[in-house]
């Protein structure tokens, strides 16, 4: 089991930047693929990103592209969501997620472990 904690979320203006981070406890984080997912009002949670246990493997969502990077610190228990370029509808509830999958899975019922979720707001 890993225990995850969310924060970085926050109010900005579109087309500003926000990174987020995810801290985990325990010994086994750099075994683990790593997601981030988001829900916003009236949505199911969807995919955003994934990187596996080395961070040689990225996956994301085709809507964040280009605008989204994934990256993670082994030897400091976090992975991290850097948003550039946000949109309005980019507004939602992001969580981070660990996998014990050995690839960037996308498939959210891959995922066994779920932090409580940070909100991010981008006005227009």
């Amino acid at each position: 089991q890993v225990q995850l904690v969310e924060s970085g979320g926050g109010l900005v203006q579109a087309g500003g930047s926000l990174r987020l981070s995810c801290a985990a406890s325990g010994r086994t984080f750099s075994s683990y693929t790593m997601g981030w997912f988001r829900r916003a009002p009236g949505n199911e949670r969807e995919f955003v990103a994934a990187i596996n246990w080395s961070g040689g493997s990225t996956n994301y969502a085709d809507s964040v592209k280009g605008r989204f990077t994934i990256s993670r610190d082994n030897a400091n228990n976090t992975v991290y969501l850097q948003m550039n370029s946000l949109k309005p509808e980019d507004t939602a509830v992001y969580y981070c997620a660990a996998s014990n999958f050995p690839f960037a899975t996308s498939y959210r019922n891959h995922y066994g472990n779920w932090g409580q979720g940070t909100q991010v707001t981008v006005s227009s």
